[in-house]
């Protein structure tokens, strides 16, 4: 019972795009394609996050994230962010599982948004790609206004969501193994 209700969403999908098939068999051997592709991606990724995520909570002890990206550790801690998320590599949902284990680590929460908001807007293949395709002065000025915005944002966010939520996301990531 406990199976089918952790896979509940999957098999109902999986449900949708039997009839969708059934009904226009070109639709749902795409939405097949499409599923698969999204599988082999998916597979292709996690792995090497997850490890590099054990190597990070085995090798970097607490004290030193806390220095460096905790409470204290102010433009520091941002501008560690913001170089750790643009150097990353893989789709976004890479960066969800480093940032808890950057909240067991005891990183500041506005410096784990700025992290995912660099890790899903300041890659440096995109800056790369953009200035080879659009030009220097665009791909420039999209960095410039792209680090100021997220900065803000997580700001912004980390004083609109209340200290009891925070802790309670902290709670949550501490149980994780």
């Amino acid at each position: 019972m406990k199976f089918l209700k952790r896979y509940q969403f999957f098999m109902v999908a999986m449900l949708i795009i039997l009839v969708m098939t059934i009904f226009n068999r070109d639709l749902g051997i795409k939405a097949m394609q499409i599923a698969g592709y999204s599988i082999r991606e998916m597979i292709l990724v996690i792995p090497p996050v997850f490890i590099l995520l054990g190597l990070l909570d085995i090798w970097v002890p607490r004290e030193i994230m806390v220095k460096f990206m905790g409470e204290g550790s102010g433009l520091k801690g941002i501008i560690l962010a913001i170089i750790l998320g643009s150097a990353a590599a893989g789709p976004l949902y890479g960066a969800f599982p480093i940032a808890a284990v950057f909240m067991k680590k005891g990183v500041k929460f506005s410096n784990i948004l700025i992290f995912i908001g660099a890790w899903s807007t300041t890659k440096i293949p995109m800056f790369l790609f953009e200035m080879s395709a659009l030009g220097l002065p665009f791909a420039l000025t999209r960095l410039l206004v792209d680090i100021p915005g997220i900065i803000l944002i997580a700001y912004t966010l980390s004083m609109l969501i209340p200290k009891d939520e925070v802790d309670k996301i902290y709670e949550k990531a501490e149980m994780m193994e």
